[in-house]
């Protein structure tokens, strides 16, 4: 028996988290560690800044283009920011779900509650990652060196709301250490990849197993 031709369902893996506390770096580490995960890739309507790439860091498209693709229910979450709106295009994360792969997310709780709601919502698995302290985070905020002090005032401000919802995650990892940390949602996406409903091979596995068993009970005669 192969089982090597039966493919398993991937996994959505939400990452979320207050600013500063870790997600985005997590999620790219665990993306360069993994083949079998992806980091999903969001589409927006504000314009490539020098370097990025259409399909890379996001799916550049136009305001008509974004609104259509919400009507036509082929945006799983979005949300606007900074004047622009930005969302996750549906058919490359169903590709990936099918081929069997993880696909990451790096958003806040409203887009985690988001793609819950969304057709694929089955296939979510939520961990949010807590600051060590406050102090840290703060920390952490200021020594990046990618925001004013306002900036980071209201980045704090904005902390402990979005760490309020922490109860609706499955899993919640504090990042106390990078590495630890990692290896920890490493777990995570060793178990969930072996849960039943992921593993639409093993009916048919199990179907070879009795086949197996009843051709060597013939086999052995009356």
């Amino acid at each position: 028996m192969n089982m090597g031709d039966r493919r398993r369902k991937g996994l959505m893996l939400v990452l979320s988290s207050p600013s500063g506390a870790g997600k985005s770096s997590l999620a790219r580490e665990l993306v360069a560690s993994d083949p079998e995960l992806v980091l999903s890739v969001s589409m927006t309507t504000r314009n490539p800044r020098q370097g990025e790439v259409n399909g890379r860091e996001y799916f550049f498209v136009s305001d008509h283009r974004f609104a259509n693709e919400v009507a036509a229910g082929s945006i799983l979450e979005h949300a606007v920011v900074f004047g622009h709106r930005y969302g996750t295009p549906r058919g490359p994360v169903e590709d990936a779900l099918n081929a069997g792969r993880g696909v990451v997310f790096d958003v806040d709780w409203q887009g985690c509650a988001q793609l819950r709601a969304s057709p694929l919502g089955r296939h979510v698995v939520a961990v949010f990652i807590l600051p060590p302290s406050i102090g840290e985070l703060e920390q952490r905020l200021i020594s990046r060196g990618q925001d004013s002090a306002e900036n980071v005032s209201g980045r704090m401000d904005r902390a402990m709301e979005e760490i309020g919802h922490f109860r609706e995650y499955d899993y919640v990892l504090i990042n106390e250490d990078f590495r630890q940390c990692a290896d920890a949602i490493r777990g995570i996406v060793a178990v969930e990849k072996n849960r039943s409903a992921r593993r639409p091979d093993i009916a048919a596995f199990v179907e070879d197993l009795s086949a197996e068993f009843e051709s060597r009970r013939g086999d052995e005669g009356p």
